[in-house]
């Protein structure tokens, strides 16, 4: 039972990776960042990279000038 139950654990995490991934790796791309770069950052740990790039290359909290 465990066994079924790791298995699907696997499963759910990697599909976080790589979905997160593909959308830094696209979204990186769209802004001509490193998208290499952040698809492969992406890959390895969830949500730090995403945390990361919102912040320091997107800059989700700067205040916009009107």
């Amino acid at each position: 039972m465990s066994n079924d139950y790791s298995l699907t654990v696997i499963i759910l995490v990697a599909a976080i990776l790589l979905l997160q991934s593909i959308l830094l790796f696209i979204d990186a791309r769209k802004r001509n960042h490193n998208y290499w770069l952040w698809g492969i950052v992406g890959l390895i740990q969830a949500p730090m990279p995403t945390l990361f790039y919102l912040i320091f290359i997107r800059k989700i909290f700067q205040k916009k000038s009107d």
